[in-house]
């Protein structure tokens, strides 16, 4: 029985967390990732293994990085999270990250948008 909206909005926030905020990728990835990991985001190669020597190249460059979520959108197999991520030492990004599950519930496809946040906008409403 495949998992719900909710069940995979939890999971993906969880996945996020963990590869991100508590720079373990490796468990991330064991954990909620399907047989396959399509990967979309032009800087990282696709499948397990490369997000994983991605995200642990990313831990030991950026000691203390960390994202906060903002929104999360959940619908069908797909879920949706806005963003604030703190990259120490360069521009912090406002992303939107989508996730795409299998029938198990595991995360088998991303993609992402980031926006550099700059500080200078043409309206008060900021990016959050």
């Amino acid at each position: 029985m495949p998992n719900t909206p909710a069940e995979n909005k939890a999971n993906a926030l969880a996945f996020y967390d963990l590869m991100f905020n508590q720079c373990d990728p490796r468990l991330a990835i064991e954990r909620f990732a399907g047989d396959v990991y399509i990967q979309h985001n032009p800087h990282v190669a696709d499948g397990k293994d490369a997000f994983i020597a991605y995200f642990e190249l990313m831990a030991v460059e950026f000691p203390g990085k960390s994202v906060t979520f903002k929104r999360t959108v959940a619908e069908d197999d797909l879920v949706v999270l806005h963003c604030h991520q703190i990259w120490p030492g360069i521009d912090d990004y406002a992303g939107i990250d989508i996730f795409r599950f299998d029938m198990n519930g595991k995360i088998v496809e991303h993609w992402d948008v980031l926006q550099v946040i700059s500080g200078v906008s043409a309206n008060t409403n900021g990016l959050f």
